[in-house]
């Protein structure tokens, strides 16, 4: 057995890129979505509010990301106040040994 592939065994790049042949590709994808979304359906999904939720999770996620921010900064600044001054008499203290 050779280990090396022959021009007829190789794929194709479209069908490297996809991971199988368009035609079966499309079938699969057609039959999955069609499954999909009757699923959706049963459940009362819909593209719309699929859409909707996901712009509301990006809008939640960077209002609370600002706030968290905030809050970090404020942590930060809070501990400065006492650190920095520590570290600033240490560090000159220690320069007259």
């Amino acid at each position: 057995m050779s280990e090396q592939m022959t021009e007829r065994e190789r794929p194709s790049k479209l069908e490297w890129l996809l991971g199988d042949r368009p035609g079966a590709l499309i079938v699969r994808l057609v039959l999955i979505s069609l499954v999909v979304g009757f699923l959706m359906s049963v459940f009362g999904v819909n593209p719309q509010s699929l859409v909707n939720g996901a712009i509301e999770l990006v809008h939640d996620a960077l209002r609370d990301s600002t706030g968290l921010l905030r809050s970090f900064g404020f942590y930060v600044v809070t501990g400065a106040v006492i650190v920095v001054p520590v570290w600033l008499v240490l560090r000159l203290t220690s320069r007259r040994r």
